[in-house]
């Protein structure tokens, strides 16, 4: 489906934008935006770090932007620009086929494409498969002429708030796993909900995230961590079945019950107190250290009812967390902070109570 766009989404394109634009259709070429910049204008927003993709070659791009850069096998060129907003970079990949994908995550060929609905049919969610580009007419462009290119009713999703693949759910996630975590994200995010054939395939695929590396769970995961909604996401990465493959030490906490001091099960208490964390919008050491704080509680804990007993928790806690930490990659000074805040999360201070001499 084709839809001429009219109304304010063309005020909120970018003059850089409009400049690739037209430097594409001078020359013939087809040009169009993709992915979160297609999704901002339909939120009424101004895209920044603007994607696209296009009918010509990395070689082509690279002749009409001489300072632009390209050091990958997948067509992406990339656009160092300055705007109004600030130094962004903007990324024009080839339309493209591919297939085979041993490893879960990368297609193990790749042959450029020719025509834009080859491009779509390959990508993950319908939200994602919209793009927004020049109307040409024999060729030509009737400049600020635009059209919204819909070939998977992602507008239809993106007005109900509904996360959906791009054709069987399966073969979305058994190409590329990460995916899976992608919506997670996505719906976190945005706020919206993933429909229910997409959610039962995550479920049914969730062991495959055991073979993307860490480093890019890692970062599917704090994009989480660092949202509004850091607390919603973890809870739907739990309920997905996705957790058991990320921090399986979390879910050691569910259903497990505290003493008269908390109202709260333990994996409760902890994602409440992540939830405190993105609502005073703490930095990323503050909000992990405040998701971990006490996870060391269930391997401690004796007793039950309200005289259970913790000892330790937050030396146990402290070495699970680097042990987290570490499994996942993160950078050593970050790891070293967090543990720390873990491991004292219990020290308090008054002046009336605690002397200099216990502070020192």
């Amino acid at each position: 489906m084709r839809i001429e766009l009219k109304g304010n989404i063309s005020k909120n394109i970018p003059k850089e934008t409009w400049g690739v634009f037209e430097k594409f259709t001078k020359q013939g070429y087809e040009i169009y935006l993709v992915g979160a910049g297609v999704r901002s204008l339909l939120g009424n927003k101004i895209p920044i770090d603007c994607d696209f993709t296009t009918n010509v070659t990395p070689e082509v791009i690279r002749r009409l932007f001489k300072n632009s850069y390209y050091d990958n096998v997948f067509g992406t060129v990339a656009l160092p620009m300055k705007t109004k907003r600030g130094k962004e970079v903007y990324e024009i990949t080839t339309y493209r086929t591919e297939w085979g994908y041993s490893d879960k995550r990368r297609p193990d060929k790749i042959k450029w494409g020719t025509k834009l609905e080859e491009d779509l049919k390959r990508r993950d969610f319908t939200m994602n498969a919209m793009v927004i580009g020049p109307i040409l007419k024999s060729g030509k462009w009737d400049k600020k002429s635009l059209e919204l290119v819909d070939l998977f009713e992602g507008q239809k999703d993106f007005k109900n708030k509904i996360i959906r693949t791009v054709g069987r759910p399966e073969e979305r996630f058994s190409e590329d796993a990460l995916r899976m975590m992608r919506a997670a994200r996505f719906a976190t995010t945005l706020d919206f909900k993933i429909e229910r054939e997409t959610t039962q395939a995550i479920k049914k695929n969730s062991p495959l995230l055991k073979m993307i590396s860490k480093e890019r769970i890692r970062d599917e995961l704090m994009k989480i961590i660092m949202s509004d909604r850091a607390a919603e996401g973890i809870e739907l990465l739990r309920s997905l079945e996705l957790l058991r493959f990320i921090i399986p030490e979390l879910e050691e906490g569910y259903k497990v019950t505290q003493n008269k001091h908390h109202i709260y099960e333990v994996y409760e208490h902890l994602i409440l107190s992540l939830k405190y964390a993105a609502k005073k919008n703490y930095n990323k050491h503050i909000r992990l250290a405040a998701l971990f704080h006490d996870i060391g509680k269930p391997r401690v804990k004796e007793g039950e009812g309200p005289d259970a007993t913790f000892y330790n928790h937050e030396v146990v806690g402290a070495k699970m967390t680097w042990q987290i930490l570490h499994r996942l990659r993160f950078p050593k000074k970050d790891i070293q902070k967090i543990v720390k805040l873990v491991r004292y999360h219990l020290f308090y201070y008054t002046p009336e109570e605690v002397s200099e001499s216990s502070i020192r």
